[in-house]
């Protein structure tokens, strides 16, 4: 979850290496710093803080050398504070560090009968001491490293400078994504490829075991065992450039408002005539007509969890074929029973999620077939699934997702009607209805926000409310989910999201005269009992604020304020239900003064368990 940057090449490394921070600051803003060398040794600022707090702590410095590491912290192992930031440094070692030591109560202990002292709560540091010690014996530093490293058990992306060798950067990684971007005679280090665009966009993926010798004109690659491995440059795309606020107040807010065009862009890459057919790649073709599955399993973490929930309601009615929706922290330790008949499907924005990644080594452990559905290129899960379709929604900087659920929502729906080509399971007159629904989405969407100053409006009349409940039945049902999310990840407000045709069951209890109630309805089957639910709420004093459709004019009993959104196909209706939601939390976190793009405890890609 955290962030790393490092640099080698002939230029002052701390411009490049603040910037690089700047652009990593979502996965972590607990604490920040850096190290470079100056003079005869290393020179490090750390501060608990943000990337702006460390530029003042840096003020005007500028060192000799042209070689520096930086982090960017989301805690893990010991609390936020200077002392715990990164880099740690021990004997002319200094490291920056993503991931978890699992085995750092062991290996400290050994290191303090030898006399080490640490200074830090955190794991990380048991690193250096490892590193020193090797070099203390006449290791060599990129020997040291790969040394130190196979008596460790865990995560880890590191970046490591010594003092001994100043023109050197070691490199490696381990269930924890770490990318090195090419640059002319400088090379750069990211745990996200989108940081190094602004410098390089020819980049190198590390993969799990490698550990990378850079210096100023080569890279050499070893495994563990000090054979050297052969990693293949890739070239990034425009369309994962780095993204900028352009005048939004907030990162949420600008992705709330790029859902329509973060759509268009998902949708072109597989409606390419904007007409009512969609086509996939032949290669997604091949695969699909390859993997015949009886069943599929959809796994995921958070809001991408969420989105499978949908997905379920959309390949059920599409293909006639049974899906199953698991947590991917749940799914990867059941274990889960698969066969070569069950694809599993994984998504994550980022491709790097530790338990979707788990998740997918343990489905082909069981040898089940995998697809995976993410956003970013070269990840690990776009590496490491049998295939993968990606969404193409641009970069998310937002930590609460909006956009990438949207894309989500929407490579589900080109993936069963897609699918349903080769399964014969849908009428064609029928694929046509929900192709051309799903092209007008969009246009749709740019209706749909325009409820941006009522949800403003109703962000400060519940201001003050400490708790919500969100309702919704049918493809609504997960969206209800999606909604109380979103409300807890930026405005801190609990909120429990449910089945509307379960509230009997329990969650009624909650509501009385105090209780602010969502309730999502289209015009479907299920509305007369979604009515139904909404005077139950009504009866017991709850304030209901009714999210429907247009076609749906006059409800079942009195609101507080009924936000509209436009009619669609009843299997679309998701897409534009939960814009209003996403900005009713956005706001709620505006008006109690929080930071919106920074949430407390949490951090964008959550790469440790």
């Amino acid at each position: 979850m955290c962030g790393i940057f490092a640099y080698l090449g002939w230029r002052n490394p701390i411009p490049i290496l603040l910037e690089g921070l700047s652009l990593l600051q979502y996965r972590g803003y607990d604490s920040a710093g850096l190290a470079v060398f100056h003079e005869t040794g290393l020179h490090r600022f750390r501060c608990k803080g943000t990337i702006h707090d460390l530029r003042v702590a840096i003020g005007d410095f500028c060192p000799k050398g042209q070689v520096g590491i930086a982090h960017t912290r989301w805690a893990t192992h010991g609390t936020p504070s200077e002392l715990n930031a990164h880099p740690h440094m021990v004997s002319g070692v200094a490291i920056v560090h993503n991931g978890i030591i699992e085995n750092h109560f062991e290996l400290k202990s050994k290191l303090l009968d030898t006399g080490a002292r640490f200074e830090s709560e955190t794991d990380t540091e048991v690193l250096c001491h490892l590193v020193a010690a090797e070099l203390s014996i006449g290791r060599r530093f990129f020997d040291a490293v790969r040394e130190s490293l196979r008596k460790v058990h865990g995560s880890y992306a590191l970046a490591v400078m010594s003092d001994r060798e100043p023109d050197v950067l070691v490199a490696a990684r381990n269930d924890s994504p770490l990318v090195i971007g090419i640059g002319e005679k400088e090379f750069y280090i990211s745990s996200d490829v989108t940081a190094l665009l602004p410098f390089t966009n020819t980049v190198l993926f590390l993969e799990d075991g490698d550990v990378a010798l850079l210096k100023r004109e080569s890279i050499e690659i070893q495994n563990l065992a000090g054979s050297r491995v052969e990693r293949s440059t890739r070239v990034i795309h425009d369309e994962f450039s780095p993204a900028e606020c352009h005048g939004y107040a907030h990162f949420m807010l600008k992705e709330i408002y790029e859902q329509p065009f973060a759509l268009k862009r998902t949708l072109s890459h597989y409606m390419p005539d904007r007409n009512d057919l969609i086509g996939l790649p032949d290669d997604c073709l091949e695969f699909f007509e390859q993997v015949e599955p009886k069943r599929l399993v959809c796994v995921a973490c958070g809001t991408s969890y969420y989105a499978c929930l949908e997905g379920k309601f959309v390949l059920e009615h599409t293909l006639k074929i049974p899906v199953e929706v698991d947590l991917a922290s749940e799914f990867r330790y059941r274990p889960p029973l698969l066969d070569p008949q069950s694809l599993v499907i994984l998504v994550s924005q980022s491709g790097e999620t530790a338990d979707t990644v788990g998740a997918l080594r343990e489905a082909k452990r069981q040898e089940a077939p995998t697809l995976g559905v993410c956003n970013v290129p070269g990840s690990t899960l776009a590496r490491e699934c049998d295939f993968v379709f990606y969404t193409h929604a641009g970069p998310e900087i937002g930590v609460a997702s909006t956009k990438a659920f949207t894309s989500q929502l929407a490579a589900f729906v080109v993936l069963a009607v897609g699918w349903s080509a080769i399964r014969k399971a849908l009428a064609p007159d029928r694929k046509r209805e929900i192709a051309r629904g799903l092209a007008e989405i969009p246009h749709l969407m740019e209706h749909t926000l325009k409820l941006d100053s009522r949800m403003r409006a109703l962000s400060e009349q519940f201001s003050t409310a400490q708790n919500f409940l969100y309702l919704g039945r049918g493809p609504l049902y997960p969206i209800a989910l999606e909604g109380a999310l979103k409300l807890k990840e930026v405005s801190y407000v609990h909120a429990e999201g449910c089945p509307a045709g379960e509230i009997k069951h329990g969650p009624i209890a909650l509501v009385d005269e105090n209780m602010p109630v969502f309730i999502l309805a289209q015009r479907d089957h299920l509305l007369p009992k979604v009515l139904n639910n909404l005077q139950e709420i009504h009866t017991r004093g709850g304030q209901i604020l009714a999210v429907t459709d247009h076609s749906i004019e006059s409800l079942s009993c009195p609101v507080v304020d009924q936000l509209k959104f436009p009619v669609t196909d009843w299997l679309l209706g998701a897409f534009l239900a939960v814009i209003p939601l996403q900005l009713f939390a956005y706001y709620m976190a505006v008006v109690r003064g929080l930071d919106v793009d920074k949430p407390r405890n949490l951090a964008k890609s959550v790469t440790v368990e």
